[in-house]
């Protein structure tokens, strides 16, 4: 598979800007408060030096006068720098929120099939370490680049007012480090994408793994993932060594010319104090001066690091911005009970490797009940799928009708007209109230009962807390048996007219499964039902049954 090229920096430089919407204002008026603060640095500088000059007599003046504006700038200073540490927190902390819920927004009304391609770890690392590291570049690096350009710039004019020689040899650096620059950036960029891409596997593997923690036990396989965590920590490992030799190396030939400079300056003004040709003050000023047009150059250096990180990180999230979004639009509800139809359906997955459905029609009248059945992999849950528009067919139709006339191509916009119980424990953390309220919001505790009445689940009547039971992740503290048919329960509250059961007994004993069934197909009259399962027990329930044939 070809290699999917970086993104180039002006693509990044808009996808920032547009990641910047709702911070500008604050990132503006921080950058403002760090300007003023350069300035009452400089102007301290200047203070310096002339109560330097005044203390030993080549200056007139009063030494309380300047005394007491060193210490009110000084004050200045430091109430600038806690104001500018408070906007940067709170500007930071909502670009996160906002940057997030932007694309977990769009993650959530993605096509169902577009995260395929990546690991749900990998993805959660995107949201949270990289959002961070992008986040950190557009209100806070952003900001201090603008500042200390604006610091070398105002540093280096008024070292040149007072001696323009010295001001140039100051700078000198500056030509070497924008060249080196171009190399360095280029380097670290590469760097970064491989540690970052590492980060994503470790997370993904500890996440996965987690998930599966009873199966890795029960296969007796701790210790193979252990190993397989371990290879990719010193994998990890190497590459953060490697780019931190590259930083450290990089950074130390750019220090050895800052370093340079000061010493040029501190030997410049000396010989001139020694000459006679300036004063002790303005040697501060000079060493001062020095320092703050240098330590700008210092600052950019170590910024470059943070800069590639998030030129990294963005192109990271921007692939998750480019997954294609579903189709938007007003629900598609048919006035009376609906049925689907399919006609000369084609389907095959991504892969490409073989169709799963070709010239497939079938039919599930309105108030009908149906089982499909067929081996693994003949396409029975790629119907459901295709009934709920999570997929489309390259050829054929999906029809969403009733008996009144009303008809419609399936689309998200007629998932209104579904009811869907998928196969395995959906349950979310939380209470069992919070999952039955995801089936309709404004459900009453008697609608809820009625629900898990119908759906054999009276035990949590039993519960000590009722409808207020905690649940754990995946339904941790309830039996399987007990999630699944809590699951049915939550389905039975949502509207809709055609009820989709993947596999929705499988973990119910016989006499539960029984119950469930009469129950289900006595109060559901007024539905469609379509049970996808490989329970004859189920077939006893099913006026109509659909065999699916693997294709060869």
């Amino acid at each position: 598979m070809k290699e999917k090229q970086p993104y180039k920096i002006s693509s990044i430089a808009r996808w920032m800007w547009k990641a910047s919407a709702g911070s500008r204002k604050m990132i503006a008026f921080a950058t403002l408060i760090g300007i003023v603060d350069v300035a009452l640095g400089l102007l301290f500088v200047w203070l310096c030096k002339q109560t330097i000059d005044v203390a030993t007599g080549n200056v007139s003046g009063s030494l309380t006068t300047y005394g007491i504006w060193m210490c009110v700038v000084m004050l200045c200073e430091i109430g600038m720098r806690a104001l500018s540490s408070w906007i940067a927190n709170t500007m930071g902390v909502r670009n996160r929120n906002q940057l997030r819920m932007r694309l977990f927004s769009r993650l959530m009304q993605g096509e169902w099939h577009g995260l395929e391609q990546h690991h749900s770890g990998d993805v959660l690392n995107r949201l949270i370490n990289d959002i961070n590291t992008v986040s950190g570049l557009i209100t806070d690096t952003s900001s201090q680049l603008i500042i200390t350009i604006v610091q070398l710039v105002a540093s280096f004019i008024f070292l040149f007012s007072m001696d323009p020689s010295l001001a140039i040899i100051s700078v000198l650096i500056m030509p070497v480090f924008l060249l080196f620059s171009r190399f360095y950036v280029k380097h670290m960029r590469r760097m970064t994408k491989d540690v970052r891409e590492s980060d994503s596997r470790i997370h993904a593997t500890m996440q996965e793994s987690l998930q599966n923690k009873m199966v890795i036990k029960t296969l007796e396989h701790d210790q193979e993932i252990l190993n397989k965590l371990d290879g990719l920590q010193d994998v990890l490992e190497k590459q953060v060594l490697r780019r931190t030799r590259f930083s450290i190396g990089s950074r130390t030939f750019v220090s050895v010319g800052f370093s340079a400079g000061y010493l040029t300056a501190f030997l410049w003004g000396a010989y001139h104090i020694a000459i006679g040709k300036i004063t002790f003050g303005i040697m501060t000023a000079f060493l001062q001066l020095v320092g703050r047009v240098q330590r700008p150059i210092t600052e950019l250096a170590r910024m470059i690091p943070g800069i590639v990180g998030a030129l990294t990180s963005s192109e990271r999230l921007m692939e998750l911005e480019e997954m294609p979004l579903e189709e938007t639009g007003e629900p598609l509800t048919t006035q009376g009970v609906a049925g689907v139809r399919l006609e000369h359906v084609t389907f095959q997955y991504d892969d490409g490797t073989k169709n799963i459905l070709q010239d497939f029609s079938a039919d599930f009248p309105p108030h009908s009940t149906t089982a499909i059945l067929g081996e693994t992999g003949a396409g029975k849950t790629t119907l459901i799928r295709l009934f709920l528009a999570l997929i489309k067919p390259q050829a054929g139709t999906v029809t969403i009708y009733d008996n009144e006339g009303h008809s419609f191509s399936a689309s998200p916009s007629t998932r209104s007209n579904f009811v869907y119980v998928p196969q395995g424990n959906t349950l979310f953390s939380g209470t069992i109230r919070d999952n039955l309220l995801l089936g309709r919001a404004n459900a009453t505790d008697d609608e809820m009962w009625e629900a898990l009445s119908s759906a054999c689940a009276d035990f949590v009547r039993e519960l000590p807390e009722g409808l207020d039971t905690p649940c754990g992740e995946n339904g941790g503290g309830l039996s399987e048996g007990q999630a699944q048919r809590i699951a049915i329960a939550r389905a039975l509250l949502r509207p809709g007219s055609i009820l989709l059961l993947d596999e929705a007994t499988s973990a119910l004993d016989a006499e539960t499964e029984q119950m469930l069934l009469e129950r289900i197909t006595a109060s559901e009259t007024g539905k469609t039902l379509v049970f996808i399962t490989h329970r004859a027990s189920v077939i006893d329930f099913c006026s109509n049954v659909l065999r699916i044939e693997t294709l060869a």
